[in-house]
């Protein structure tokens, strides 16, 4: 039987998990602010999230970092004290004990607004394209409207699903400043371009990019993948050729929402910028 770590004790839970990034990027956090913890990737089965949950509580553990395909289940164990980020994403990606019960924030919209924000997009007044309809769409739909967004415009390869999230969404949110539209991918455009177009598809895992049209960016516009890689996404590429000024992927995103999950569980806001420039640099050496 393993004992206790004397270190507070948190994870990164998925199926697959040692790939991910992140007991890096809290070690690194951890040696920046010196708050000492143990971090760990934690594979559960498909089927046994709840038991790998309960188990590591058990042993001690204080917090978890949710990945695929579990964020729909963590919502549910902590469907009794949500944060409103959470209510609204329809999905959990952190998690964390208190008052001996499981609490659930999403801190994905968090860490993709203050990328757009570190790459010096105006999001106040701004159009943005979203491109797909999934779970992490939907996860920055109120972070985005929060910024200021004028228009949010969703779509998808099959436009039932955008106007579905809309819907859903749209019933969801108690309030939202910005215009939520969506419609299939051949929708995609608009008059004078968008300024921010985010790819929220898992298509650059495969190494394409959408079927979206072309003309949708304005001038000075971004294209933002919320994938990441050594070279430029697919999405990146396909972006560049359509005229967009700037491009960036999703390393950005992954960091600060791990930023806002470490302010969270220690009431310590980490710098995100030194650790984004180690991950940066490693993966390029890599690549």
């Amino acid at each position: 039987m393993t004992s206790p770590s004397p270190l507070p004790r948190y994870a990164v839970i998925g199926n697959p998990v040692a790939h991910s990034r992140s007991p890096h990027i809290h070690a690194l956090f951890s040696a920046q602010t010196g708050i000492p913890l143990q971090y760990e990737p934690l594979l559960s089965p498909v089927d046994g999230f709840a038991a790998t949950v309960q188990a590591f509580r058990e042993q001690g553990g204080l917090g978890l970092n949710v990945t695929v395909p579990f964020k729909a289940e963590a919502f549910e164990l902590a469907r009794a004290h949500l944060s409103e980020r959470a209510r609204l994403a329809g999905a959990v990606n952190t998690l964390w004990l208190q008052d001996d019960a499981w609490h659930g924030c999403n801190t994905d919209g968090v860490g993709l607004v203050g990328d757009l924000l570190r790459l010096g997009v105006t999001l106040e007044g701004a159009r943005v394209l979203l491109v797909g309809a999934g779970g992490a769409a939907r996860g920055v739909l109120q972070p985005l409207s929060d910024a200021g967004c004028a228009q949010i415009h969703i779509v998808n390869r099959t436009a039932a699903r955008a106007h579905e999230l809309v819907a859903s969404w749209s019933t969801a949110a108690a309030t939202t400043s910005a215009r939520v539209t969506a419609g299939g991918l051949a929708d995609s455009g608009t008059a004078g371009g968008w300024n921010v177009v985010i790819n929220a598809t898992a298509s650059s895992l495969q190494g394409a990019a959408p079927d979206l049209p072309r003309g949708l960016y304005a001038p000075d516009a971004l294209a933002y993948d919320m994938m990441y890689a050594a070279t430029p996404t697919a999405f990146m590429q396909q972006a560049t050729a359509d005229g967009a000024t700037r491009t960036s992927d999703g390393l950005g995103m992954l960091v600060g929402q791990a930023a806002e999950s470490f302010l969270i569980w220690h009431k310590v806001r980490p710098d995100p910028a030194p650790v984004l420039a180690t991950l940066r640099a490693a993966l390029l050496a890599k690549g």
